[in-house]
């Protein structure tokens, strides 16, 4: 009987690690602005690290976004899955423009020149601290996607140690502020909304940005919230959700996971915001 009981628990906990890191969470946002003529749907995806998620596809086939946008952390330090994830990635071609932004995985392969020809080769929007204007649905959208290039191990170190230097991205900005329409920024990392002092993003003249990189905190604990996010520590306050008006921050706790293998009440999300002109 013992060893009956005992299996059916070890069942249990794997049928429930599975359910936590494979059911997928639809997270809707709504924002209205005066810059969009006709309505616009954008679907956010983050940190899939490599993992090719079918149920990803199957779900956006069915929303049907305008837009995709991929706040970094599509493949792995590793590569792993790679030719699995350009799969991927044509399959999210044929259902909306994809633009991409590099996360701090990406950042550590050796052969990262390669990889941004690769997937700008297979059709995504990739942009390196530089801008994408685009007319979509008769609105004119445009994008600046950075590339913080902030998250190597040293940086967590001397982040740890207090010694940590953000990058002044202020010249970006500046050439975003030239142009027109709704402006919206891709920022991997969400912490340089507003935790970076000078150096803020949230201090420019924007619309929204969107991020991910902290994994909703990884695990998501009942009355106290996301556990622990790179880069914040502990209880890190952005690590879903969103925050701020104009510029606003919306946060994906993402698809994938990175060293840690598992979530805990913090199922995979797919953003989906939704603009529409503000009357």
């Amino acid at each position: 009987m013992i060893y009956i009981f005992i299996s059916a628990i070890i069942v249990f906990i794997i049928i429930f690690c599975y359910y936590q890191n494979n059911k997928i969470d639809i997270t809707e946002y709504r924002i209205e602005s005066s810059k969009i003529k006709s309505s616009l749907k954008i679907a956010q995806l983050s940190d899939l690290h490599s993992k090719p998620f079918h149920k990803v596809v199957k779900k956006l086939k069915e929303i049907k976004p305008d837009m995709i946008m991929i706040t970094g952390d599509f493949i792995n330090d590793h590569g792993k899955n790679k030719e699995k994830m350009y799969e991927i990635g044509k399959e999210l071609l044929g259902i909306s423009p994809v633009y991409y932004i590099t996360g701090n995985h990406e950042r550590r392969l050796d052969y990262f020149d390669d990889l941004m020809k690769e997937l700008s080769n297979l059709g995504f929007t990739v942009l390196l601290n530089d801008i994408s204007e685009e007319i979509i649905n008769g609105n004119q959208i445009t994008v600046l996607g950075l590339d913080e290039n902030q998250a190597d191990f040293e940086d967590y170190k001397a982040r740890k140690n207090g010694t940590f230097i953000y990058k002044d991205m202020k010249p970006y900005f500046d050439k975003l502020e030239k142009c027109n329409g709704f402006k919206i920024v891709l920022s991997h990392f969400p912490e340089n909304f507003k935790n970076v002092k000078e150096n803020n993003y949230s201090q420019y003249d924007f619309d929204l940005q969107l991020s991910g990189h902290a994994h909703g905190g990884q695990f998501i604990l009942p009355f106290i919230g996301p556990v622990f996010s790179p880069g914040q520590g502990l209880f890190p306050k952005y690590a879903r959700g969103s925050f701020g008006e104009k510029p606003r921050l919306i946060i994906s706790r993402g698809l994938g996971n990175s060293e840690f293998p598992l979530r805990l009440f913090n199922h995979p999300e797919i953003n989906i915001i939704n603009i529409c002109n503000k009357e």
